[in-house]
């Protein structure tokens, strides 16, 4: 699961809560975003198995700090934490838990995927769906999700000018061309990628915001 993802932080925002949307971006995602140093640190491990899934190479064999439950749930909470700390009088409480479940909404997407390698706590207990065995199924839900989320996000935010509306639809087709590299054409995601592609939806993120603020 990778621009799945997003679909989550497209359909949270709303105008009630005001959430930045490049906010969301980095919370359905900062999982992978802190696994990709953990990686490179050598705190948590990662290697590739051709045929391990059908859809990715990738033998997530070792990773109890970002991928367990306990993980998720305490970064979750230390996200909300953070956006709260930072936000002050401008975060609701609600805005807060929001953010919360839009980390965490990131293991459960991942629970769906993968293979039994997402650990409980630690690196024990370790459970997953493994729909990656399912390379064309994978990749229509993933896809399918993005587009509600997408259509969501347009339906309950206002959005007054053309061009933003044009270019939410041209970046979710731009993360669905990335997907289906990704998915068909062999470009298995690695640590240094995940960053990077993260890093630039965020940044495309932002500016659709700001576009949202100069129009409104």
């Amino acid at each position: 699961m990778f621009v799945g993802h997003y679909s989550v932080a497209f359909a949270v925002r709303t105008e009630r809560n005001k959430i930045p949307l490049w906010v969301l971006f980095v919370a359905v995602q900062l999982l992978d975003f802190l696994w990709a140093p953990f990686v490179f640190l050598g705190l948590e491990k990662v290697r590739i198995a051709l045929g391990i899934t059908a859809a990715s190479p990738l033998d997530l064999y070792y990773m109890p700090y970002t991928h367990s439950l306990i993980g998720a749930l305490v970064w979750s909470a230390l996200a909300a934490f953070v956006y709260k700390l930072v936000r002050g009088t401008k975060a609701s409480n609600s805005a807060a838990l929001i953010v919360a479940l839009a980390v965490f909404s990131h293991w459960i997407l991942d629970l769906i995927v993968h293979r039994p390698d997402l650990p409980i706590y630690d690196d024990t207990l370790k459970v997953g769906f493994g729909l990656l065995n399912y390379k064309s199924a994978e990749f229509a839900i993933e896809i399918a999700l993005l587009v509600i989320g997408i259509a969501l996000y347009l339906k309950r935010n206002v959005i007054k000018s053309a061009g933003r509306k044009i270019g939410i639809v041209v970046f979710g087709v731009v993360l669905i061309l990335v997907q289906t590299q990704t998915t068909f054409w062999g470009w298995p995601l690695s640590s240094n990628r995940i960053v990077l592609l993260t890093a630039l939806f965020t940044a495309i993120a932002f500016v659709l915001e700001k576009q949202r603020r100069t129009h409104i």
